[in-house]
């Protein structure tokens, strides 16, 4: 194991993750595991402001340092932070964020990558570890742990839940039918069935979703006349959360929802596309003991179902079909919802055995 980075018995770490939500919610294991190397450390996070939410309430967490993507602030900024921690952490290779690391921390700990650009960075870190492709993106992340000589957690940390008023009485179960971007969209009449499925079994069928006037849109399409209760728009993160955590089961696509979903605990059904589950696929409560495979119809690890149609091509790692965020996606298009009803009655307990790959 590589030697510890001698810091005080509390220092001030500042971790830095300029990326999408599901992504800063990755980063919460490498969090936790500062946490516990230092337990009296004050540990802040820089990230963009509309990914904070995901971190509200983080116990790890002294406080949440909300930036603008492009803005002549983020200068103004850079100076309020020079040299105010004692550790300053990239999780990414890229030049902005290393940059705030090397301006914010006495120490500095980043990955770079195998270029001159790289080399220039390593020789202004203490700490560094190769941009890599090709694992897990909580292994990548965790890797700083190893650099910095700290144990690994493996934890993710959901924002501090927060109950949601007006629920009806009984068992749930949560669906979020619309991603982010139309190439991880599945079927109108996919959803359907499953949702009927679902109120077949007794359960209340809760929706969510974000406020864009896009996505509300999509969604009055799925459920048109649907058994759903629409709590899509009316939800923080941390009341999310809270909704998750006594879901019987979720069922959603390959989004930032699904990965706090795992988080929370419930068991969940993933429905994957282009994506490549190796990389991205939800990390399971109590971490990944076996590597998720590139396909498989059903695969099980932990509290997480990912379900795959497999062309040959899958999984591309592209944006859709016709390679653009509005693309369609064959592999998802092409999903029967008897195969997503048979891995979200295996969440529901109903018979399906651990650690399936089939």
């Amino acid at each position: 194991m590589t030697e510890p980075l001698t810091l005080g018995a509390s220092p001030r770490i500042l971790v830095i993750a300029l990326r999408r939500i599901g992504d800063v919610l990755l980063t919460t294991p490498l969090i936790r595991s500062l946490k516990r190397a230092w337990p009296l450390a004050s540990i802040d996070a820089l990230v963009f402001a509309d990914t904070a939410g995901i971190l509200d309430g983080n116990p790890d967490l002294d406080r949440v340092i909300p930036m603008a993507p492009r803005s002549a602030g983020n200068a103004v900024l850079a100076a309020q932070l020079f040299r105010q921690y004692d550790l300053a952490i990239s999780t990414q290779p890229g030049d902005r964020p290393t940059a705030f690391a090397i301006l914010a921390g006495r120490r500095r700990a980043a990955p770079v990558e195998a270029r001159l650009s790289g080399r220039i960075k390593r020789a202004l870190l203490q700490r560094s570890v190769p941009a890599a492709s090709g694992r897990h993106r909580v292994e990548e992340i965790l890797r700083l742990a190893d650099a910095l000589g700290i144990a690994r957690v493996p934890e993710l940390v959901c924002p501090r839940p927060r109950p949601v008023e007006g629920l009806p009485a009984g068992a749930y179960a949560v669906i979020h039918a619309a991603p982010m971007y139309r190439y991880k969209q599945w079927t109108v009449e996919g959803w359907r069935a499953v949702a009927d499925a679902l109120s077949a079994q007794g359960l209340t069928v809760i929706s969510t979703g974000g406020p864009a006037e896009s996505e509300r849109r999509y969604l009055d399409a799925v459920w048109r006349g649907g058994p759903v209760l629409r709590l899509d728009g009316k939800l923080d993160w941390p009341q999310l959360a809270g909704l998750l955590a006594k879901a019987r089961v979720y069922v959603g696509p390959d989004t930032s929802v699904t990965h706090l979903a795992v988080a929370a605990g419930c068991p969940t059904v993933a429905l994957y596309g282009p994506t490549d589950p190796r990389l991205w696929a939800p990390w399971p409560a109590g971490g990944l003991a076996e590597p998720w495979a590139a396909t498989g119809r059903i695969q099980r690890r932990g509290n997480v179902w990912l379900v795959q149609h497999a062309f040959p091509c899958t999984p591309c790692q592209l944006e859709g079909c016709e390679r653009r965020l509005e693309s369609y996606s064959a592999c998802l298009d092409e999903l029967p919802a008897a195969q997503v009803i048979e891995a979200v009655t295996g969440a529901l307990g109903v018979s399906q055995p651990a650690n399936i790959l089939r």
